[in-house]
Protein backbone atom coordinates (compact mmCIF):
# COMPACT_ATOMS: atom_id res chain seq x y z
CA UNK A 1 0.00 0.00 0.00
CA UNK A 2 1.23 3.44 -0.96
CA UNK A 3 2.52 6.27 1.56
CA UNK A 4 1.99 9.36 0.75
CA UNK A 5 4.38 12.32 2.15
CA UNK A 6 2.72 15.41 2.12
CA UNK A 7 4.60 18.67 3.87
CA UNK A 8 2.12 21.13 4.57
CA UNK A 9 3.38 25.11 5.02
CA UNK A 10 1.68 28.00 6.68
CA UNK A 11 1.01 30.35 4.02
CA UNK A 12 2.69 33.19 5.98
CA UNK A 13 5.85 31.64 6.99
CA UNK A 14 7.56 28.59 4.90
CA UNK A 15 9.52 27.83 7.61
CA UNK A 16 6.67 26.77 9.57
CA UNK A 17 5.24 23.21 8.07
CA UNK A 18 4.17 19.36 9.24
CA UNK A 19 5.33 16.39 6.96
CA UNK A 20 2.14 13.81 7.36
CA UNK A 21 1.59 10.35 6.35
CA UNK A 22 -0.77 9.22 4.72
CA UNK A 23 -2.35 6.01 3.19
CA UNK A 24 -3.40 6.57 -0.54
CA UNK A 25 -6.36 4.65 0.14
CA UNK A 26 -7.69 7.52 2.59
CA UNK A 27 -9.49 10.18 1.81
CA UNK A 28 -9.22 14.09 2.38
CA UNK A 29 -11.61 14.13 5.41
CA UNK A 30 -8.36 11.86 7.03
CA UNK A 31 -5.92 14.39 5.90
CA UNK A 32 -8.07 17.88 6.58
CA UNK A 33 -8.54 15.83 10.56
CA UNK A 34 -4.78 15.34 10.38
CA UNK A 35 -3.17 18.93 9.15
CA UNK A 36 -6.08 20.45 12.08
CA UNK A 37 -4.21 18.12 14.59
CA UNK A 38 -0.70 18.75 13.69
CA UNK A 39 -1.09 22.47 13.83
CA UNK A 40 -3.13 22.30 17.19
CA UNK A 41 -6.31 24.02 15.75
CA UNK A 42 -9.58 22.74 16.87
CA UNK A 43 -12.35 20.85 14.01
CA UNK A 44 -15.62 23.19 14.06
CA UNK A 45 -14.97 25.72 11.30
CA UNK A 46 -15.58 25.30 7.56
CA UNK A 47 -12.82 23.93 5.70
CA UNK A 48 -12.00 23.67 1.84
CA UNK A 49 -9.36 22.15 -0.64
CA UNK A 50 -8.24 23.01 -3.79
CA UNK A 51 -6.20 21.34 -6.47
CA UNK A 52 -3.35 23.61 -7.31
CA UNK A 53 -0.78 24.28 -9.79
CA UNK A 54 3.31 24.81 -9.47
CA UNK A 55 1.89 28.69 -9.26
CA UNK A 56 -0.30 28.06 -6.31
CA UNK A 57 -3.79 28.81 -8.46
CA UNK A 58 -6.79 27.24 -7.31
CA UNK A 59 -8.44 24.17 -9.19
CA UNK A 60 -11.30 22.25 -8.45
CA UNK A 61 -12.51 22.01 -4.60
CA UNK A 62 -12.13 19.29 -2.33
CA UNK A 63 -14.82 20.63 0.32
CA UNK A 64 -16.03 19.50 3.85
CA UNK A 65 -19.61 20.11 2.69
CA UNK A 66 -21.20 21.79 0.04
CA UNK A 67 -21.82 25.63 1.73
CA UNK A 68 -23.97 28.37 0.80
CA UNK A 69 -22.32 30.31 -2.09
CA UNK A 70 -21.74 30.25 -5.50
CA UNK A 71 -19.53 27.45 -7.54
CA UNK A 72 -18.70 27.20 -10.93
CA UNK A 73 -18.80 23.89 -10.40
CA UNK A 74 -19.92 21.83 -8.20
CA UNK A 75 -17.18 20.70 -5.20
CA UNK A 76 -15.87 17.33 -4.50
CA UNK A 77 -17.17 16.03 -0.36
CA UNK A 78 -14.02 15.57 1.60
CA UNK A 79 -15.50 12.09 3.06
CA UNK A 80 -16.16 10.46 -0.93
CA UNK A 81 -12.80 11.73 -2.10
CA UNK A 82 -9.67 9.45 -2.01
CA UNK A 83 -6.43 10.98 -2.05
CA UNK A 84 -5.19 8.96 -4.91
CA UNK A 85 -8.07 10.33 -7.27
CA UNK A 86 -6.31 13.62 -7.12
CA UNK A 87 -2.94 12.85 -7.38
CA UNK A 88 -1.71 13.39 -11.17
CA UNK A 89 1.75 14.09 -10.88
CA UNK A 90 4.52 13.30 -8.54
CA UNK A 91 4.81 17.04 -6.99
CA UNK A 92 1.38 17.35 -6.49
CA UNK A 93 -0.08 20.78 -4.88
CA UNK A 94 -2.97 21.66 -2.86
CA UNK A 95 -4.25 25.18 -1.24
CA UNK A 96 -5.94 24.16 2.09
CA UNK A 97 -8.05 26.96 3.75
CA UNK A 98 -9.77 26.79 7.04
CA UNK A 99 -12.01 28.90 8.77
CA UNK A 100 -13.53 31.06 6.35
CA UNK A 101 -14.05 34.10 8.90
CA UNK A 102 -10.27 34.11 9.61
CA UNK A 103 -9.17 32.75 6.55
CA UNK A 104 -5.97 30.36 7.35
CA UNK A 105 -4.66 29.06 4.26
CA UNK A 106 -1.99 26.22 4.25
CA UNK A 107 -0.06 24.89 0.53
CA UNK A 108 0.02 21.46 0.73
CA UNK A 109 2.40 19.42 -1.54
CA UNK A 110 3.37 15.69 -1.95
CA UNK A 111 7.13 15.45 -1.32
CA UNK A 112 7.56 11.64 -1.38
CA UNK A 113 5.56 7.89 -2.11
CA UNK A 114 6.98 4.91 -0.15
CA UNK A 115 5.51 2.00 -0.96
CA UNK A 116 5.09 0.05 2.22
CA UNK A 117 3.79 1.69 5.32
CA UNK A 118 5.61 1.01 8.02
CA UNK A 119 3.72 -0.99 10.61
CA UNK A 120 3.95 1.02 14.15
CA UNK A 121 2.34 3.81 12.54
CA UNK A 122 -0.98 4.56 12.64
CA UNK A 123 -2.32 6.53 9.24
CA UNK A 124 -2.54 9.32 8.71
CA UNK A 125 0.28 10.20 10.89
CA UNK A 126 2.37 13.55 11.58
CA UNK A 127 6.09 12.50 10.52
CA UNK A 128 7.71 15.85 11.24
CA UNK A 129 6.87 19.35 12.71
CA UNK A 130 8.84 22.20 12.52
CA UNK A 131 8.11 25.86 13.42
CA UNK A 132 6.29 26.88 15.94
CA UNK A 133 2.44 26.79 15.25
CA UNK A 134 0.17 29.84 14.84
CA UNK A 135 -1.99 29.91 17.46
CA UNK A 136 -5.78 29.58 15.75
CA UNK A 137 -7.15 32.05 18.67
CA UNK A 138 -4.58 34.55 19.60
CA UNK A 139 -1.53 33.81 21.77
CA UNK A 140 -1.80 30.82 23.54
CA UNK A 141 -1.88 31.12 27.05
CA UNK A 142 1.31 28.68 28.25
CA UNK A 143 3.51 30.48 26.10
CA UNK A 144 2.70 33.79 28.04
CA UNK A 145 3.12 32.61 31.32
CA UNK A 146 6.53 30.90 30.83
CA UNK A 147 7.46 34.62 28.60
CA UNK A 148 6.21 36.05 31.97
CA UNK A 149 8.40 34.22 33.97
CA UNK A 150 11.50 34.37 32.15
CA UNK A 151 11.15 38.13 31.53
CA UNK A 152 10.53 38.25 35.70
CA UNK A 153 13.59 35.42 36.23
CA UNK A 154 15.91 37.26 33.76
CA UNK A 155 15.01 40.70 33.68
CA UNK A 156 14.11 41.23 30.15
CA UNK A 157 12.24 44.42 30.63
CA UNK A 158 12.93 47.13 27.38
CA UNK A 159 13.97 49.41 30.13
CA UNK A 160 16.64 46.74 31.96
CA UNK A 161 19.41 48.22 30.56
CA UNK A 162 18.60 51.39 32.86
CA UNK A 163 19.25 49.49 35.99
CA UNK A 164 22.87 49.98 35.98
CA UNK A 165 23.59 47.74 33.43
CA UNK A 166 24.95 49.03 29.93
CA UNK A 167 26.41 48.35 26.39
CA UNK A 168 30.47 47.66 26.18
CA UNK A 169 32.02 50.97 25.73
CA UNK A 170 29.38 52.64 27.17
CA UNK A 171 29.64 55.35 30.01
CA UNK A 172 28.56 53.99 33.26
CA UNK A 173 28.30 56.81 35.89
CA UNK A 174 30.81 58.93 34.09
CA UNK A 175 33.05 56.14 33.66
CA UNK A 176 33.93 54.41 30.29
CA UNK A 177 34.59 50.95 30.13
CA UNK A 178 36.62 48.29 27.89
CA UNK A 179 35.55 44.34 26.73
CA UNK A 180 36.30 42.98 30.37
CA UNK A 181 34.41 46.13 32.53
CA UNK A 182 37.39 47.54 33.44
CA UNK A 183 38.01 51.52 33.61
CA UNK A 184 39.51 53.01 30.91
CA UNK A 185 39.78 56.39 32.48
CA UNK A 186 43.84 57.09 33.48
CA UNK A 187 43.86 56.53 36.93
CA UNK A 188 47.62 58.44 37.32
CA UNK A 189 45.41 61.29 36.56
CA UNK A 190 42.82 61.32 39.53
CA UNK A 191 45.24 62.38 42.08
CA UNK A 192 44.93 58.92 44.17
Amino acid sequence: MAILRFRIYWEDDDSVYRDIGIKHTQNFFHLHLAILKSFEFDSIHKATFYRSNDNWLRGREISLDKYEKVYKVDPLIMTDTFISSEISNPNQKFIYEYDFNKFWHFRIELINVDKGEESKLTYPCIIRTEGIAPSQYGTKGLVDSRLAEMEEKYDLRPDALSDGYSEEGEDVDGVETDVEGESTRDEANDGF
